[in-house]
């Protein structure tokens, strides 16, 4: 194999990892606001739950409030029964306190109700804040580790980054241009084998003419139809397939 074919497939692989560091790296920042996203979630559900107990509990409140009204105005009216010498108004006090009782019941009733569920929004607060502190553990030692793994990438990526410029110094400069401009056009697989007559890149089939040239190794042979860079190996089949 030519030498400068061998250091192309070796800057073509570091290139991939280079590739391989980024795209993982690129996905990091994504993944971290989801799992922040998710611990935020469950605490919201939290603070809507309390929310919810707060607003039963005021709405308990005004319901004490409106029975105490009615009480008052039941006891207002009782005083005016003994000062009337009327039975038509007499009568009609007593009916005024007989609505602001049926309308005590029902309040009673709401209140009632009220007091379910808040029982029930209090069973749902204690679920919650447990799933919250679960989930937001989780969610910070899920951080945590994306962390880690950045750290340790972004290293890599640095290392690999330094070698990458001394393989590329290595290779001839005109190759090595061809080779980038090939990167930007093809993606990573632009140095590629010859096999069963075919390019390793487009699987088209060579011209013989070309085949033969790849396997005497004397010069940098490229594909007649992508243009890749081709090479050829003892354990690789030069001749085409029927």
């Amino acid at each position: 194999m030519l030498d400068a074919i061998e250091k192309l497939l070796i800057l073509q692989d570091r290139d991939r990892r280079l590739r391989r560091i980024e795209g993982e790296l690129a996905h990091i920042d994504p993944e971290r606001q989801e799992l922040k996203s998710k611990g935020a979630d469950a605490q919201a559900r939290l603070e809507a739950a309390k929310l919810r107990v707060k607003q039963i509990e005021t709405e308990r409140k005004r319901l004490e409030l409106d029975v105490e009204a009615k009480k008052q105005l039941i006891e207002r009216y009782a005083n005016q029964q003994l000062q009337t010498r009327k039975n038509e108004e007499y009568r009609a006090l007593a009916h005024e306190i007989e609505m602001c009782k049926a309308d005590i019941t029902k309040i009673e009733d709401q209140e009632i109700e009220l007091m379910e569920q808040a029982e029930q929004v209090q069973q749902e607060v204690v679920r919650l804040t447990r799933e919250a502190a679960d989930a937001r553990k989780l969610a910070d030692e899920q951080v945590s580790r994306l962390g880690e793994r950045e750290q340790s990438l972004r290293r890599e990526l640095a290392q690999l980054g330094s070698d990458r410029e001394e393989l590329a110094t290595a290779v001839d400069s005109g190759v090595r241009s061809r080779y980038e401009r090939l990167v930007k056009s093809k993606g990573e697989n632009v140095v590629v084998g010859v096999q069963h007559g075919v390019c390793g890149g487009c699987h088209m089939k060579l011209p013989a003419q070309v085949l033969v040239t790849c396997q005497q190794e004397q010069e940098i042979v490229t594909c007649t139809n992508c243009g890749r860079i081709l090479y050829y190996t003892r354990d690789m089949t030069l001749a085409a397939t029927d």
